[in-house]
């Protein structure tokens, strides 16, 4: 008799990570793709229909992220899950929490670099596969609780809350501080997201600037740092000489590129929010010198987030917003008075 092949669901959010480990796990016999999700709703759904032998789940995707599409497996459709992520590389607190969600284990996602190791790497993930495929795993009802919870505290509010917005990402320059000082005032105390900021300044500057922004305006203004979760109401400012990145979880500070002109990058920080956003980000660039986050708006509004440049008009220089609107980046050219109360419409205010 023909041995059951283990059935394996793919939950990731990159097409390429997702290939990649099908031809994986696909090179053993033993082993079948069940089918690939392309973020956490998607793969709740699909164990729930295809009932898989086991799901390797990655963390950061839109829509539903790694940990709650653990969660919520494991309170409903319970079967083993391996969390392949590189989240879990350098961030132990991650991994902590998908083992408390349900997860069995966690692995990095082999990335580019060890492409040379792919071969060792391919037969760890086998041997994990096989057996955690074989493990009887429970339903976790404090999950279950969690999520009614949470579900009974969303039937309370619109459905359309915040509208469905999680984030707002705001890129400026020259003329930066005035302009931030407008829209950030604009901003209810009650801001129902965080609001993350790179703006060109000279060095030594960011802490004057913090305060007299936090001092003039209704919602928090700080300084950001380092793999830090940024909070509702808060508006947070990357630092000098370091670009500035949201993976969907924490903030994390990175090294710029070689030859990079503008620091922290508009860019940069647009792209990783576009990432691990998605649909659920606001963009918004405002006046300075050059074409930083023209692209890296135009990756937001691709992904399907709203966009926003400042207007010619009420710009110091009408260099960045221009350039996002020449590339066809900009959902919306407003003056700067009305930016602000546009973000609040969007997010429901």
């Amino acid at each position: 008799m023909t041995q059951r092949r283990i059935r394996v669901l793919i939950a990731d959010d990159s097409l390429v990570a997702r290939e990649m480990l099908a031809q994986i796990l696909t090179s053993d016999p033993e082993i079948e793709i069940a089918g690939t999700a392309r973020d956490g709703e998607e793969a709740t759904r699909m164990v729930a229909d295809l009932k898989p032998d086991l799901v390797t789940m990655d963390i950061h995707m839109p829509k539903m992220d790694g940990l709650d599409a653990v969660s919520h497996i494991m309170a409903y459709s319970p079967v083993p899950i391996l969390v392949v992520s590189s989240s879990v590389h350098g961030d132990t607190g991650v991994a902590f929490d998908a083992l408390k969600c349900g997860a069995l284990e966690v692995m990095k996602k082999p990335e580019p670099r060890d492409w040379e190791d792919l071969q060792r790497i391919g037969k760890d993930l086998i041997r994990r596969v096989k057996m955690l495929s074989r493990v009887k795993v429970i339903t976790h009802l404090a999950g279950r609780k969690r999520i009614e919870r949470a579900s009974q505290r969303t039937d309370l509010l619109s459905s359309h809350e915040h509208g469905g917005f999680g984030l707002v990402a705001v890129g400026s320059s020259t003329g930066g501080p005035s302009a931030l000082m407008t829209m950030l005032g604009a901003l209810p105390k009650d801001l129902p997201v965080p609001v993350v900021i790179a703006q060109h300044i000279a060095e030594g500057f960011i802490p004057g600037l913090v305060d007299w922004l936090d001092g003039g305006c209704a919602i928090s203004v700080r300084a950001a740092a380092h793999r830090e979760v940024p909070k509702p109401g808060v508006a947070y400012l990357a630092p000098t000489g370091q670009n500035m990145e949201y993976d969907g979880r924490v903030l994390r500070f990175a090294e710029p590129g070689k030859g990079q002109l503008y620091i922290p990058s508009a860019d940069t920080l647009f792209e990783s929010v576009a990432k691990s956003m998605r649909s659920a980000a606001i963009g918004v660039i405002l006046t300075g010198m050059g074409a930083d986050g023209a692209h890296g708006l135009k990756k937001m509004r691709d992904a399907g987030g709203a966009t926003i440049a400042q207007d010619e008009k009420t710009s110091t220089v009408f260099g960045m917003p221009k350039a996002a609107a020449d590339l066809g980046a900009a959902g919306e050219v407003l003056p700067i008075e009305g930016i602000g109360p546009e973000v609040a419409r969007l997010l429901g205010c």
